[in-house]
């Protein structure tokens, strides 16, 4: 936050200082088992007209876990912006054994992830906003502070992926029914030691996006989020996504740094081998060569 108003301040811009953090904590919860803490917490968002999808417990992280859901009126919003867009079908929330639950900041995430059209869906975003606030409770951001202006062309640093990047195309079919197919069947024969999270599929508009569990021991989920802040677990799984014939997963520099933006250079050194194993793992999946091979 520091760093978001200084920024500002240079800056002597009203707008460039709205800045907000990527996940809301929710109102904590009694310690239990994940199951248990789950089952909780579904009951709380589908009270609110919300639709579960999904569950993801990655390999690795014994102590957390995420809930995919579904919203009708931001999926329409969604279907309307078409393309990329598919990319925002899923509203994931987080849950610990120690009772702790955290959910990704629709604000944050539809900026960036909507891009311009954002303004078309501020309406629904803001109900989901709304709801899952009622439903789990309102609290504080966390995870660091970006400015809303620079959410729709994000970057970590100079250099590094925006959303549009080119790298983020990882296969490319004849048409979008085989390109679903190709990913359907490969999540469902665990290729790459992946696992399917949930799936939107709107054929119609040829569009659908995946959660892909990535759970390999060695460069899975597992073996990275421990490294630089498992409290984001909000930010996951990640997502692979076909618009048309051709299957897209954000290059990991973009998705990593936007769902962990305040994570430090040395961190991010850290996990350096990172986005190109989530490449390669997701290529797989896509039915593309992975680079180099």
């Amino acid at each position: 936050m520091k760093k978001a108003l200084l920024w500002c301040t240079l800056l002597l811009s009203t707008q460039a200082c709205l800045a907000t953090a990527p996940y809301l904590q929710a109102n904590k919860l009694p310690a239990a088992e994940l199951t248990t803490q789950l089952v909780q917490v579904e009951k709380k968002l589908q009270a609110e007209g919300f639709t579960v999808i999904g569950r993801h417990l990655p390999k690795g992280l014994p102590t957390h876990a995420s809930l995919v859901v579904t919203d009708p009126a931001m999926l329409e919003a969604v279907r309307t912006i078409g393309g990329s867009g598919i990319v925002a079908s899923g509203i994931r929330v987080g849950v610990k054994t120690d009772g702790t639950v955290s959910y990704m900041n629709p604000d944050y995430w539809y900026r960036a992830y909507l891009r311009g059209p954002f303004k078309t869906a501020q309406a629904p975003a803001k109900a989901v906003q709304a709801r899952l606030a009622k439903a789990l409770g309102d609290g504080a951001g966390f995870g660091g502070d970006v400015a809303e202006a620079d959410l729709p062309n994000y970057r970590y640093m100079l250099g590094m992926e925006r959303f549009d990047s080119s790298n983020s195309e990882i296969g490319s079919h004849a048409s979008f029914e085989e390109a679903l197919k190709t990913v359907q069947d490969n999540l469902a024969k665990g290729v790459g030691n992946t696992s399917r999270v949930y799936e939107v599929v709107m054929a119609d508009r040829k569009l659908a996006v995946f959660g892909v569990a990535m759970n390999d021991p060695g460069d899975g989920e597992g073996a990275w989020v421990n490294k630089i802040g498992a409290d984001h677990i909000a930010g996951m799984p990640y997502e692979i996504f076909i618009v048309g014939n051709k299957v897209f997963a954000l290059y990991a520099r973009y998705r990593i740094a936007l769902a962990w933006p305040a994570l430090g250079m040395g961190q991010f050194m850290g996990i350096i081998s990172t986005p190109d194993a989530i490449r390669n793992t997701l290529s797989r999946v896509a039915g593309g060569v992975p680079p180099g091979n």
